[in-house]
């Protein structure tokens, strides 16, 4: 063990806001995984959320990094939920290559009278509603849409089903996101976000080894292993169902050491990190253009103290417009 550990210092790892896929040759596994810091604290900061609502947003940000860095073209990735609990709608969304950004909607009564009453588990605070997962390539293309339901599960069951009815690929997905505190260089108090993920996938060169256990209600069997799943996903889920949440998130347990200590027995390959970063894809000349399909009445409506003022919702940016600028060229 202690040559190996050697051996996996001597390159340099991802290190945190950087997605390193994987695979396990040995299990017919491939996957990807993630430790998020910087880059999703400044989201999360940005919009001062509470807590049990900052934790939500972090792990929904977690999947869809992980989901939006496998597209293989360009386009926008988008995780939303939207239910009927305190935290009603989280959007968190991917811009190929590495552009995130997010943000939640909460209702702050109906929060603190879930924080009070001590129901603060994710599933708890989203009620029941859908997952919806969105794939846009573009204007020259229809949007897919794949929408699975909040059904009191957590994030990470929700996903699987997601897995199963579209893709139809044995996954396993794991989520944490954790509050650290601790002291900066100049030893002051510090409060940070972070939050990791991985998801792995069952890719057999041989599809009728990819055959899954029949959904909760079907014929199958019901016992502890499913009929028909194969072993080297059994041991593979196995392995990955051993992850503590502390470690998805710890910043001294590195994303590759992570790995190794999941896989080694069977050789686990990561390849060249994808780096992602909180940036938004709003603009100002992109909210004029819809301004200017505002007819004048709502134009005049929109108006506060002689001009309009267009807040984003997710980077909280606000752009500010004089009406003269809104009306059609003479």
């Amino acid at each position: 063990m202690a040559e190996a550990a050697a051996a996996l210092g001597q390159f340099d790892f991802a290190g945190d806001d950087h997605v390193v896929p994987f695979q396990v040759e040995g299990l017919d596994v491939r996957g990807r995984a993630v430790q998020l810091g910087p880059m999703l604290d400044a989201i999360l900061e940005r919009h001062h959320y509470p807590a049990p609502v900052a934790r939500l947003l972090a792990e929904v940000v977690v999947l869809t990094v992980l989901l939006g860095t496998s597209l293989k073209f360009d386009g926008k990735f988008t995780v939303q939920t939207k239910g009927d609990g305190p935290v009603d709608l989280l959007v968190a969304d991917f811009s190929t290559p590495e552009n995130v950004r997010a943000y939640a909607r909460f209702d702050q009564a109906l929060l603190n009278k879930a924080i009070e009453s001590g129901e603060t588990e994710p599933e708890q605070l989203l009620g029941k509603g859908v997952l919806a997962f969105t794939i846009d390539q573009g204007k020259f293309s229809q949007p897919y849409q794949g929408i699975v339901a909040l059904d009191g599960t957590t994030l990470e069951e929700i996903a699987g089903v997601y897995f199963r009815q579209s893709e139809q690929i044995p996954t396993r997905v794991r989520l944490a996101a954790a509050e650290l505190f601790d002291r900066d260089d100049a030893g002051k108090p510090r409060h940070r976000w972070r939050a990791g993920g991985l998801v792995a996938q069952f890719l057999p060169e041989a599809p009728e080894r990819m055959r899954q256990p029949d959904l909760h209600g079907g014929d199958g069997d019901t016992g502890n292993r499913p009929h028909g799943e194969d072993d080297a996903w059994v041991e593979a889920r196995s392995l990955v169902e051993t992850i503590d949440a502390d470690e998805l998130t710890d910043p001294l347990v590195g994303t590759e050491r992570l790995l190794f200590r999941l896989f080694h027995e069977r050789g686990v390959r990561v390849y060249e990190p994808r780096a992602v970063f909180d940036r938004c894809s709003c603009s100002r000349d992109k909210i004029k253009g819809v301004l200017k399909g505002f007819s004048a009445q709502e134009i005049e409506a929109s108006q506060e103290n002689g001009e309009i003022a267009v807040t984003c919702e997710f980077c909280s940016t606000t752009y500010r417009f004089e009406p003269a600028e809104l009306q059609p060229a003479e």
